[in-house]
């Protein structure tokens, strides 16, 4: 689909000669200058208007857009705006069916994803099977669990991170890859009652389209919060992305290659020692072996505070095997450059290569526990796995900041059916989902929840458009997994207390629940024949490495 580009700057409009009205009772005078925003909400309030028609279209007399508001039910011929060119107004996306329920899905993780598949394998009647637009800024759905394995070379990148289009292929849902901008709730303004019209709000996307909705889905994933730190921004690499997993691939190659004929080691520093630390530990200190060290800073005194300590034992076991240095009970108080290093030797520009690859970077590190001193860390490469921060706040108009209840992490506050409170049109779930357990713990944000919130954002979207009931939402925690390296990994099932699997046997059993897991039957099956196919090859490589040293020996 053609889309066109429109900017979003201040827009001058000229009526006619008198007011135009709209049905919320706004009203807009001639020769006044308002902003985008002003257009938006304009669009948005004719577009709900029962027999309103608007077009947006090019002006043939003159330069410009015709903004066309013609109403029946005004009994007028309507009145048109003229906005220049340099200033076009936002173009509204026309749904293919003008009758069938608009559903819009705002980020293609876990949760987005796997609603908009949980939609389209519900049985509707002919007239209610929704529409539904997934809109995420990537092409790609990020199977984020085993990004890791990346970095270790056990999987290819289409195998854990496959085009939407792709998976969609098979099905009647739309894809866009666009962001979204602001966010037009109207939902709200009807909050006591059932709701007159079926228009739930819309939502500006960066392109210039304006998308209209009757239901909302919220899963637009967070960012990792750099900004916590001096120099964390400038020098530190986070891991949440694929592109974040390939520009720490591509540092650890080039450091490699520098260093391949040298005796001086690669010194990386990770920064966490959560679950996304510790396997960031361990399958880097795997990769480098004895050409370099890994040092995990944590502000606890022991790592993945929150795990099972089945798993929490096995990953302390395996990173004391690779020689990975804990330096637990600090925060990292700034990062900055190797001055020392800048002014003896000027770094040079090679082909392909940046310059800040040849950098190396200093953590001053301070204690977070009493006994402990101040201490410095050198590092060729500072990996950042703490914190992170909701979009969701990104999405508010500068004018009504305060649309949609946010916490004090920028998630939006849910009732148990995960609707936004204050907002029935409108689901949230992953990590832009703030649910309390009855124990009145926020929900941690992991796959794992953002797999079962899908599940449920799509029934209860069925039934909310099928005028059913909607079922509150329960937590089901089926234990948890942390890899290890290429061939290990740890899980603690929840229904076997006491219970973990280590080692290869915990390997197979995490990469067997994830290829479940995977979008797709299509999918499942070509990544599954691909990891068998690799599993056999190894296999065969092993033994013929095993006769090999044997015959050697003898």
């Amino acid at each position: 689909m053609t889309r066109m580009g429109l900017g979003c700057g201040s827009v001058f409009f000229s009526f006619n000669s008198s007011p135009v009205f709209c049905s919320d009772d706004v009203t807009h005078y001639p020769q006044k200058e308002i902003s985008s925003n002003d257009v938006i909400s304009c669009i948005s309030c004719f577009s709900k208007c029962g027999e309103t028609n608007i077009s947006l279209s090019a002006s043939s007399q003159q330069k410009g857009f015709r903004f066309a508001v013609a109403s029946s039910a005004s009994g007028t011929n309507g009145n048109v705006a003229e906005i220049p060119e340099a200033e076009t107004a936002p173009q509204l996306y026309s749904w293919p069916d003008k009758k069938r329920p608009r559903v819009c899905i705002l980020g293609g993780g876990f949760g987005g994803l796997y609603t908009a598949l949980r939609l389209e394998s519900l049985e509707w009647p002919d007239d209610k099977k929704p529409q539904v637009l997934l809109v995420d800024q990537s092409e790609r759905f990020v199977f984020k669990p085993m990004l890791y394995e990346l970095l270790s070379g056990e999987v290819d990148a289409w195998e854990i991170a496959p085009r939407f289009l792709d998976l969609l292929a098979n099905t009647s849902v739309l894809f866009f890859q666009d962001k979204a901008k602001l966010l037009y709730p109207s939902d709200h303004l009807e909050v006591n009652g059932p709701t007159q019209s079926s228009c739930g709000g819309s939502v500006l996307l960066e392109s210039g389209l304006l998308v209209e909705y009757d239901w909302l889905v919220l899963a637009l994933g967070a960012e990792a919060k750099l900004d916590v730190v001096p120099g964390a921004i400038e020098f530190a690499l986070p891991f949440s992305t694929l592109e974040d997993a390939r520009k720490v691939d591509h540092k650890l190659r080039t450091l490699e290659r520098r260093n391949f004929r040298k005796e001086s080691a690669i010194h990386v520093a990770v920064v966490g020692c959560g679950y996304s630390g510790v396997e960031l530990a361990a399958t880097v200190s795997e990769r480098l072996q004895d050409r370099g060290t890994v040092q995990a800073i944590n502000v606890e005194t022991t790592i993945c505070p929150n795990a099972p300590p089945g798993n929490r034992e096995a990953a302390i076991k395996v990173l004391s095997s690779r020689k990975v240095e804990l330096l637990l009970g600090y925060v990292v108080r700034c990062i900055r450059r190797d001055v020392d290093l800048e002014a003896s030797e000027k770094p040079t520009k090679s082909i392909g290569v940046a310059q800040h690859d040849s950098e190396k970077y200093i953590l001053e590190l301070q204690p977070a526990q009493r006994g402990l001193q101040s201490q410095t860390v050198e590092a060729d490469i500072v990996l950042w796995t703490v914190g992170n921060k909701s979009l969701l706040p990104k999405l508010e108009p500068g004018d009504r900041p305060y649309d949609l209840p946010l916490n004090a992490r920028g998630q939006a506050e849910t009732d148990e059916t995960l609707r936004v409170n204050g907002h029935p049109r409108i689901f949230a779930v992953g990590d832009s989902c703030a649910l309390r357990e009855s124990s009145g713990r926020l929900l941690p944000s992991t796959a794992q929840v953002a797999f079962q919130q899908a599940d449920f954002a799509g029934w209860n979207l069925w039934a909310a458009i099928n005028d059913r009931p909607l079922l509150p939402f329960r937590f089901q925690n089926l234990g948890e997994m942390i890899t290890l390296g290429r061939n290990d990994a740890a899980i603690s099932p929840s229904f076997i207390e006491g219970l973990t699997l280590e080692g290869p046997i915990g390997h197979t059993a995490r990469k067997l629940a994830y290829l479940i897991r995977l979008p797709t039957d299509e999918h499942r099956l070509k990544v599954g024949i691909s990891w068998l196919t690799k599993s056999a090859i190894d296999s065969i490589a092993s033994i013929q490495s095993t006769l090999t040293k044997v015959l050697s020996d003898s």
